[in-house]
């Protein structure tokens, strides 16, 4: 059997807080979240402000839309409402490397410096690709996305959606993207945890293009266009992922670990 390692060799013996302790770290590190959410919202209302931010989201469909046309608001509380939501959305956007960091420094004193070394970048990491299929629903699938709809149309029939609609569907698909391009760290995870090899995942190839076709089936709306944006990038990203893994893998090993496969190497040369 192999030998555990005495309290006096684990860098986290001793360290233990009481129960209370920990849910007032959590509260600190909840508030903290907050105000950092806070301050990115009144940089955000002072520029580019609500109506910026509704311009902005808004320009995918506007390019498809009759000459003079808007977008409209149906509800009474629409006008008001909306640009808030949209507001709060850009507001914890901007703050979600905050976020992350909170996070981060909340399970920080629970990790081992090997796993602490692997922690951080992925977290961080999984911030960016949060922006960036965000970034690629805005400047990429919106705009093809519109123009296959409006291709459909009835000459007849004016494309003028309701705003509120129209911020509910893209919130939708902005999360979508968003926790679709985190297959990356899912996987990075799963390796590293243990729970699978990168072999598995390997031969996991076919079954998991035939799940991505699913996902974005389900997630996204009924066209074929928005629904092959969201698989092909999820299948680049499962072998991105896979090659992380390996790379993780090998570079954040426990001490241990690595005095083993040292003295191994050298035994072998």
């Amino acid at each position: 059997m192999a030998d555990t390692p005495s309290p006096k060799d684990d860098e986290l013996a001793g360290t233990e807080q009481p129960f209370v302790q920990h849910l007032m770290e959590l509260r600190d590190r909840l508030l903290y979240s907050i105000y950092g959410i806070l301050v990115a919202l009144a940089l955000l209302a002072f520029w580019p402000g609500p109506d910026g931010l509704i311009d902005f989201v808004a320009t995918p469909i506007r390019h498809h839309m009759p000459e003079g046309a808007k977008l409209i608001a149906v509800g009474v509380f629409s006008p008001f409402i909306v640009p808030l939501k949209v507001l709060a959305m850009a507001a914890v956007l901007l703050a979600l490397p905050w976020i992350m960091y909170q996070i981060w420094a909340f399970v920080a004193p629970g990790l081992y410096s090997h796993e602490k070394k692997f922690a951080l970048p992925l977290i961080f990491f999984g911030s960016a690709l949060a922006y960036i299929g965000i970034a690629f629903v805005q400047l990429f699938v919106l705009e093809r996305m519109f123009g296959f709809i409006q291709h459909f149309t009835p000459s007849s029939v004016a494309a003028t959606p309701d705003i509120s609609s129209y911020v509910e569907a893209i919130l939708s698909l902005y999360i979508a993207f968003g926790c679709a391009f985190q297959v990356p760290i899912v996987v990075i995870l799963l390796v590293r945890l243990g729970i699978v090899d990168i072999d598995k995942l390997k031969s996991f190839r076919g079954y998991f293009i035939v799940l991505a076709f699913v996902v974005a089936a389900v997630v996204t709306p009924p066209d074929v266009l928005s629904q092959v944006s969201l698989a092909v990038p999820m299948i680049l990203l499962y072998e991105i992922g896979i090659i992380a893994a390996g790379w993780f893998q090998r570079n954040t090993k426990p001490p241990e670990d690595q005095a083993k496969d040292e003295a191994g190497s050298e035994k072998s040369s």
